[in-house]
């Protein structure tokens, strides 16, 4: 499959399960698509978001290696929401290496503090902040004020996620 033209060819839900099953278990074809999320064509950057999140669902095992760089491209300034909602999503299923915990909390905490960020990607974001916080139960006190201060400005759907997210809180935080 020549991969960026797949991309180019249909943003649907079909083509994204297509290039899913064409990458499969490969490293070498993730890599491909990894390297497509760098391109100079915002459509293919915004059209290789959305496989890249559904690989990591099936294949969390090939992800270690490309998470610096894919945290350090939602930062980056014009970059679309594709990539930040695709990155925050994956987040959830991917083992994180240690390295990168600090780098990955970060970023979720500027994703769920900022008021132009997508709801799905702090919905995302609160998820893998959950996630952290068993290692992390530090990081509980200021997870929780920032849900507190975002909550007056927030959607029904940050709501939703918040509500589990401090649920789990209120039912784990003993134990650490």
């Amino acid at each position: 499959m020549n991969l960026r033209a797949q991309i180019l060819k249909e943003h649907t839900k079909a083509n994204a399960e297509a290039i899913v099953k064409w990458i499969g278990g490969s490293q070498k074809r993730l890599d491909e698509l990894v390297g497509l999320l760098f391109d100079e064509d915002p459509k293919v950057v915004q059209r290789s978001a959305w496989p890249l999140s559904q690989v990591a669902m099936f294949h969390p095992e090939l992800f270690p290696k490309h998470l610096e760089k894919l945290l350090k491209l939602t930062g980056k300034k014009g970059i679309h929401g594709a990539v930040n909602r695709n990155v925050a999503r994956l987040l959830q299923y991917v083992e994180i290496p240690e390295k990168l915990h600090g780098l990955v909390m970060n970023t979720c905490f500027e994703f769920i503090s900022s008021p132009t960020e997508a709801v799905a990607v702090k919905a995302f974001a609160l998820t893998t902040l959950q996630n952290l916080s068993k290692k992390y139960p530090e990081i509980i006190p200021e997870l929780k004020t920032v849900i507190e201060d975002r909550w007056d400005h927030e959607s029904a759907a940050f709501h939703s996620r918040a509500r589990k997210v401090l649920k789990y809180i209120g039912k784990n935080q003993s134990r650490h």
